[in-house]
């Protein structure tokens, strides 16, 4: 098994990667020692984060191994090359380009590219892509996903937005592998008072409806 199949492999066995957005890098460590601590170690540091690149630096140096580390919201190739130089093991894009995509690939690490449409989807898994984020799904939900599946149960797909541990289930009976959830666990009243204890509460109950979902 390849190092990009391992990365791959280890994002559908935990079910969730938290999204991370924030006015500053400053709290990104805490916040992702919360995440871990509440069970849910798969960690998207978004590009719109100030210092964003800094910050995944540190939390690669501070958490290692226990937690794998992606970057989001990465729209060039210049920011994914120092993304994954700072620690960055999968790569996340609101859409797919290819002078991106590329430059994940020749790096070897795993191209999560966006798409909504079918053809966008195609386009994106037919190039390579190791998964295919599905976004925005808020306003469609689990039906859309539902659809999707059903003429390509092949890909790979990760749904993204309004997804919480309240409903969580119904994206797993959709067809999903794994789902990306952002405000749902980095909530930012919690961050804003820097409580901690309430992102891993919030993480370890996502983290459980996750695994009640799969069961």
């Amino acid at each position: 098994m390849n190092q990009r199949t391992k990365i791959v492999q280890r994002l559908m066995d935990g079910g969730v990667v938290a999204i991370i957005r924030t006015g500053s890098s400053e709290p990104l460590i805490d916040i992702a020692r919360a995440l871990v601590a509440g069970g849910i170690t798969s960690i998207e540091v978004t590009m719109t984060t100030p210092g964003a690149v800094a910050g995944i630096g540190r939390i690669a140096e501070g958490l290692g191994d226990s937690v794998l580390l992606g970057v989001g919201t990465v729209l060039d190739s210049k920011t994914c090359r120092e993304a994954v130089n700072a620690g960055a093991q999968f790569v996340v894009s609101p859409g797919f380009d290819e002078a991106v995509h590329a430059t994940v690939k020749e790096m070897q690490k795993v191209s999560i590219p966006g798409a909504l449409t079918p053809t966008e989807i195609l386009r994106a898994w037919t190039a390579g892509a190791d998964l295919v984020k599905v976004f925005p799904l808020g306003p469609l939900g689990p039906g859309y996903l539902r659809e999707l599946m059903a003429p390509l149960p092949h890909v790979k797909l990760m749904p993204t937005g309004g997804i919480d541990a309240a409903n969580v289930g119904e994206w797993f009976r959709a067809g999903a592998l794994c789902v990306g959830a952002g405000a749902a666990l980095v909530n930012r009243e919690a961050v804003a008072k820097r409580d901690w204890g309430a992102i891993t509460e919030r993480a370890r109950v996502f983290a459980r409806a996750v695994a009640d979902a799969r069961h």
